[in-house]
C-alpha cells in the first residue's frame, strides 16, 4: 500500500519509520531536509513537493494544529481521489475535524481522527496509545495501519471523538502537573526536599504518571529536555475548555487549568517545554527548581 506521511516532527519522525516494512512510504515535511534525512535513515521516499502525495492510497497527517491540516487539504484538493483514507493523527480540534471529514466525504474520501499518547519513547518503540474517531467502516480500514506504531488502539466514537478525548486527556495531565508542583513547593517550604516528598508520594495513593515518570528527572535531577512544546499543550487545553463550554458543562477546574497554562505560556514563551509550567508554578511562591 502506498502511504503519504505528512509531518515529521518529534512524534511523526519515528512513527513513519514503523510503516516501511509493509508499505511504500512517501514522507513530506515543511522543512524538506527533514524528509530527506528520514528517507536516508529509514528507506522512505522524500517527496520533493506536497503534490506528489496526492496519489497515495492513505494520507497520514500529524501536524501542529487542525489549521495546518486544512491547509494541506486545500493544497491537495484538486488531485484527491475517491476511496482515499485520510488518517489525521494531529492533536486537533474536534469541531474542525468534523468539518474536514464532511468536506472530504463529498469526494468519497474516508476520514479518521486518531491522535496519539505515549510521548517520543512510545513513538520510537511502537507502543503508542491511539484514540480514534470515525465510522466503524473507516476505523476498520485504519486499524491495521495504526497497529504498526501502537499497542493500544481505542475506537472511541464518531468523527471528532478521537480529538476530543485527546484534548481532555491533556487537561488531566496539565492539571496534575500544576497541582503536583504546588504540593512539592509546599513540602519544600515545610522542610521536606522534593526527592523525599516524591519518594513518599510515589509509594502512596497520590502517585501518578506525573510524579512517577515526569517530575523526578526534572525537579530532582535538573534535566529539562524539550519533549512537547508548551504552546501545543496550551492549545489542547483551550480546545477542551471550549468543548466544555459548548456542552454547557460546569467545569471550573478545567477553566482554571486553561487560565494557568495561558499565563505560564505568556511568561515562559511558546518554545518552552510543557513540563516547565511547574517552574512557573513554583515561581509564584518564590521557589525555583
Amino acid at each position: 500500500m502506498k502511504i503519504a506521511f505528512l509531518g515529521l516532527g518529534a512524534m511523526g519522525y519515528p512513527m513513519a519509520s514503523h510503516l516501511v516494512s509493509n508499505h511504500e512510504v512517501v514522507v513530506w515535511n515543511r522543512t524538506a531536509a527533514v524528509a530527506e534525512k528520514h528517507a536516508a535513515e529509514f528507506g522512505t521516499t522524500a517527496a520533493s513537493s506536497l503534490a506528489e502525495c496526492s496519489g497515495a492510497e492513505v494520507i497520514i497527517t500529524i501536524l501542529p494544529t487542525s489549521r495546518e491540516v486544512d491547509e494541506v487539504v486545500d493544497r491537495l484538493w484538486p488531485d484527491l481521489r475517491a476511496g482515499l483514507l485520510w488518517l489525521d493523527m494531529t492533536s486537533g480540534d474536534p469541531g474542525t475535524s468534523r468539518a474536514t471529514a464532511r468536506r472530504l466525504e463529498t469526494k468519497g474520501i474516508h476520514f479518521v481522527d486518531a491522535p496519539v499518547s505515549g510521548g517520543i519513547p512510545g513513538a520510537e518503540n511502537g507502543t503508542l496509545t491511539v484514540m480514534a474517531g470515525g465510522s466503524d467502516q473507516d476505523f476498520a480500514m485504519a486499524r491495521d495501519l495504526i497497529a504498526a506504531f501502537a499497542t493500544k488502539i481505542v475506537h472511541v466514537g464518531e468523527t471528532g471523538t478521537g480529538h476530543a478525548i485527546k484534548a481532555l486527556n491533556n487537561v488531566l495531565l496539565g492539571a496534575n502537573l500544576w497541582l503536583a508542583a504546588e504540593c512539592l513547593v509546599t513540602a519544600r517550604k515545610f522542610g521536606i526536599e522534593p526527592a523525599r516528598a516524591l519518594e513518599v508520594i510515589n509509594n502512596g495513593s497520590g502517585r501518578s504518571f506525573v510524579t512517577e515518570s515526569l517530575l523526578p528527572s526534572r525537579i530532582v535531577d535538573g534535566k529539562w529536555p524539550l519533549v512537547f512544546k508548551l504552546a501545543l499543550h496550551d492549545k489542547d487545553i483551550r480546545i477542551a475548555s471550549a468543548m466544555a463550554h459548548e456542552q454547557h458543562v460546569a467545569a471550573p477546574i478545567l477553566a482554571l487549568t486553561s487560565q494557568l497554562f495561558t499565563a505560564a505560556l505568556q511568561a515562559l514563551g511558546p518554545d518552552s517545554d510543557y513540563i516547565e509550567v511547574t517552574k512557573y508554578a513554583a515561581g509564584m511562591s518564590g521557589e525555583e527548581w
